[in-house]
This record gives C-alpha cells, sequence and structure tokens, in this order.
C-alpha cells in the first residue's frame, strides 16, 4: 500500500518545469556552506607515516654515547684510515652553480697529450679496433699509452666490439641484448696491429657475448693463435668472462697458445650481487679460475675492487677462496665511478691500506700482487713483472730440455 501511494503522489503531483544546466549548479538544495574552491592540501595518513615519527630521530644516529665508543667494530671499521675528509666544490655558470665532491688528490691523472697516445689512438681507429682503456675510462691510459715508444707502451685491446650483453652496476662499457656481429677480420687486424708496434706483453679482453652458442670463446681463441703466428715471441695475457659457467670454452681459451690467463671476481661473494651482473657469480668465477690453471705453464690471475663497502674479513676470505683454486696473481683497485648512473663509491681506501693487502696477499702465497689506488687488472707494472716470470720458466724449460737432449746424447755414444 505504501508503495502504491507514493507512486500516485509521483502521479498527481504537480507539474515542475525543468531547469537549465546551469541552474541546477547555482541551486541548492539543502542549507549548506558552500565548498572552499582552493582547500589547502593535506597529504593522507599512512601507517609507515606513523611508525616513522614514532622512531629514533636523527640525533640518535650521530649523538656519540660512551657505550657506543666501546662497541664491537662494524662493517664501516675495517678501513679505519680510509674515510678522509673530502674536498668540495662549486662548478657551473653563476645563478646555476652545483657542488661536487673532488676526489683524493692519490686518485687524480693527467690529460693525456703525449705524441704516443695519440699515434696509438689514431692506429686503433684505422683498423677499427676497441681498448678498455678508452671504452672502461681507465685512469692509467696517460701512463699506458704514453711510454716514450711505442714498445714501452701497453694497450688492453678489447674483442668482438664495444658492446656487453650485461650489466654491472660498476661498468661503463655500452650494453645490449643484440649487439652487432662479430667482424670476422678482427682476429687478423688485431695480429697485424700489434706486431706493428713491437709489443712485448699485450692484454687481449673482450665484452660479454651471451647472444652467441658459445660467448665468443673461438673468436678469441683465432685472435690468440693469429698473434702468436705473426709474433711467436709476444706474450699474451687473456682477460675473459665466464663463458656463463661453460668450462669446455674456458679449455678452448686456455688451450690457444696463451701465456696468462686472467678473470676477474671483481668483489668479495657477499656483493657480488649488488656489483656484478645477475648471469655472474663469484663461485662460477673460482671455477674458471681453476679450470683454466689445468692448462700446461699457464698463469692465473685476477682483480678485486675495493671501496664497495666490503669488510676486513670478506676479504681474507675471498683470498683464502682465490688460493684454493691455486690463483697466482691478484691486483687490488680503488673502485671509482664512472658516471651517476652507476654504483656509487662507499670508501675512498689511502695507500697505506692498499700496501696492507699487497703485503698480506704475498705472505699468503700469491706469486704476485699489484695493489693501489689506480691498479686496474691489466696494470703495467704488474704486466712487466709477469713477462719476466713467463720468461724465467720458459728458460728453465729450455735448460731442462737442453740438459734432457745432452743426457741422451752422451747414452748413445756411450
Amino acid at each position: 500500500m505504501a508503495s502504491k501511494a507514493s507512486r500516485l503522489r509521483c502521479l498527481y503531483s504537480p507539474h515542475i518545469k525543468p531547469t537549465s544546466l546551469s541552474q541546477r549548479h547555482l541551486t541548492r538544495p539543502f542549507a549548506t556552506e558552500a565548498p572552499d574552491p582552493n582547500p589547502p592540501f593535506q597529504r593522507p595518513k599512512t601507517t609507515f607515516n606513523d611508525r616513522l615519527n614514532t622512531g629514533p630521530s636523527l640525533s640518535d644516529f650521530i649523538t656519540t654515547s660512551p657505550s657506543a665508543e666501546t662497541s664491537t667494530p662494524t662493517s664501516s671499521d675495517t678501513f679505519p684510515a680510509s674515510s678522509p675528509p673530502l674536498r668540495t666544490a662549486f662548478v657551473g655558470p653563476e645563478g646555476r652553480k652545483r657542488q661536487i665532491t673532488r676526489l683524493p688528490t692519490w686518485l687524480q691523472t693527467p690529460i693525456p697529450t703525449s705524441p704516443n697516445y695519440k699515434r696509438i689512438k689514431s692506429d686503433l681507429r684505422g683498423l677499427n679496433l676497441h681498448t678498455v682503456c678508452e671504452e672502461a675510462r681507465c685512469p692509467n691510459i696517460n701512463d699506458c699509452w704514453g711510454g716514450s715508444d711505442k714498445s714501452a707502451a701497453t694497450a688492453t685491446i678489447m674483442l668482438m666490439g664495444d658492446t656487453c650483453t650485461r650489466g654491472c652496476r660498476f661498468c661503463s662499457v655500452k650494453t645490449s641484448r643484440a649487439p652487432p656481429p662479430l667482424d670476422p677480420h678482427e682476429p687478423e687486424h688485431t695480429a697485424e696491429a700489434l706486431k706493428r708496434w713491437g709489443l712485448g706483453y699485450v692484454v687481449l679482453t673482450s665484452v660479454d657475448r651471451d647472444d652467441l652458442a658459445d660467448g665468443g670463446a673461438r673468436h678469441f681463441a683465432e685472435t690468440v693463435r693469429k698473434i702468436k703466428e705473426k709474433a711467436p715471441g709476444m706474450l699474451v695475457e687473456a682477460l675473459t668472462g665466464d663463458y656463463a659457467g661453460d668450462l669446455e670454452m674456458v679449455d678452448l681459451v686456455a688451450g690457444s697458445g696463451l701465456d696468462v690467463y686472467a678473470h676477474n671476481v671483481e668483489t668479495v661473494e657477499e656483493l657480488t650481487p649488488m656489483v656484478r651482473d645477475r648471469r655472474a657469480g663469484f663461485r662460477q668465477s673460482l671455477r674458471v679460475l681453476e679450470r683454466a690453471k689445468a692448462g700446461e705453464g699457464i698463469i692465473t690471475k685476477t682483480s678485486v675492487m675495493l671501496g664497495l663497502g666490503e669488510t676486513e674479513e670478506q676479504l681474507w676470505e675471498t683470498l683464502r677462496e682465490l688460493r684454493k683454486v691455486d690463483t697466482d696473481v691478484v691486483t687490488f683497485g680503488q673502485y671509482m665511478q664512472p658516471t651517476k648512473r652507476h654504483m656509487p663509491v662507499h670508501t675512498y681506501v689511502t695507500p697505506t691500506v692498499f700496501e696492507t693487502w699487497r703485503q698480506r696477499a704475498l705472505d699468503m702465497g700469491f706469486l704476485y700482487c699489484a695493489s693501489g689506488p689506480l691498479v686496474r687488472s691489466s696494470y703495467k707494472a704488474g704486466e712487466a713483472f709477469i713477462e719476466n716470470v713467463i720468461k724465467k720458466r720458459k728458460g728453465m724449460r729450455d735448460v731442462t730440455m737442453l740438459d734432457d737432449l745432452q743426457s741422451i746424447s752422451r747414452d748413445v755414444n756411450f
């Protein structure tokens, strides 16, 4: 009955003339206050803000209490002399100046301007070759390329192009899922360039090519063989990737006639997931070094960056793991952020601390250790030392072979 009555009221109610759209907006059917046309902005409350407001304040983090002075050292305390005060400066035009952090004095290097640097760069461009010195923005390029003559210079040739399929957070080399195809003439051009320079020791490296079935191992091995054909006396160091853990590819490169097999672990095991590409691994790198060491007379070498937030105990453990796989040479260098898009520097380690780790590595039985703020995996002084070691070993083998031949000759004559 109630629904019928409401319907009747609707049917027999007086006709109301419809109003325009603008009139309906201006008419308020209820006696309420008009809303504020510019209400103040209020950020909605969240559970996170409530927890943050009830948590510790900034003063709790920066205030030193007596108990804090006697607490157990943390990871930041493992390098007591590695946090000097950093200098800052303002750069840019008036009105748009920005503050930057100056590098410590021991990391500053001169701009390369020597004639020998320009000649080597011209040779590389003429043969369409790339170097890790340029692509990775190495701070030692003036020292390595600026020798008094070409025979005193060192350049690390980067094979298989200048584009990598991996994206490590510390590296400035270009990355792509599908880099350009390999240059089939690159092994020949590389060997010709190195023969022209007349170097006694050369370092070859490459980008990672996970897009290739063999990771580029056959291309790398062919380059080494070409170099040995054109310059038999030249010593060759190969700084390779991990070939996605394919140890047969490691055997292929190690058996190509090279003298030093280098593969970098880059950092301690705990920081590897944050520093290196997800396809790389600390244990995988150890297996590469162990497999390469199986080659007769090959020296194995690796490099570790400092300043990424590693602790002293983590470095000790890294050295112990490297000795377990009989690694011969290790180098320590300061990590330097290539661009703002890359991983920031955690600590600038002082030369004194680098010298400490050099001595510790030698005490653990490493054949050689280059350690310093500007040391990189292919370091000029280290190459000179390794070159002497290889020549000495080859000389000892030659003497042994000569003694054996003389002994056989005496037995035959007898």
